[in-house]
């Protein structure tokens, strides 16, 4: 018997919901099962329009590196110290001429949307001075964002990162799902637009 037009949609929307609660696994490669995640994030690569579209958000959350990196203070940080909000993780150099393009357009998401939901973490990779980035911070104008550095690249490396600036979400469980390589307008308004249905844990 033919469905009615309602009956169909009723069953799209349903469809639709089982997709969306849909459990994911975080597995590592030995088989153990790191964590499960009932949030489908593929909506959100829907919304991103322009050079924005570079940004790919992953099937599966992939479990970032736990290695420590040098702190802005010269201590030892770690990503797990970041859990508890989304964070946009940029992987750069003194000497990456995109990155002095792009590190303004982060410092103003910082400005606009960190604080307990939120944070942009910068981490620069390979042989950067900190007198080096102090003036490279200086020079674009910028100050909130931290000077932290990664010297051996051991962070970078366990995390797949070839050519910078690379840029990374991490959930706020400490996961990779989204990655860009090369920079962006980030601080654009369909940038924006994604970061705001991601806090807010809207799919558009």
């Amino acid at each position: 018997m033919p469905l009615s037009r309602s009956a169909i949609v009723y069953i799209a929307a349903g469809a639709v919901a089982i997709a969306a609660v849909a459990t994911v696994m975080l597995v590592r490669p030995s088989g153990e099962v790191l964590a499960q995640d009932a949030r489908d994030y593929s909506a959100y690569q829907q919304m991103l329009e322009g050079d924005m579209k570079k940004l790919s958000f992953h099937a599966a959350p992939k479990a970032a590196s736990a290695l420590a990196f040098t702190t802005g203070d010269g201590g030892e940080g770690t990503l797990a110290d970041h859990r508890g909000k989304y964070v946009l993780l940029n992987f750069w150099a003194t000497w990456c001429a995109p990155c002095r393009k792009e590190m303004p357009m982060l410092s103003e998401l910082q400005a606009e949307f960190g604080g307990e939901d939120f944070e942009v973490l910068t981490l620069a990779t390979g042989r950067n001075p900190v007198p080096a980035i102090k003036a490279f911070f200086d020079e674009i104008g910028v100050d909130n964002l931290p000077m932290h550095r990664d010297p051996k690249q051991q962070v970078a490396r366990e995390m797949g990162v070839l050519g910078l600036p690379i840029t990374v979400i991490l959930d706020p469980e400490g996961r990779e799902i989204a990655r860009m390589q090369g920079d962006a307008e980030w601080n654009s308004d369909s940038a924006k637009a994604m970061l705001r249905a991601l806090l807010d844990g809207e799919t558009g």
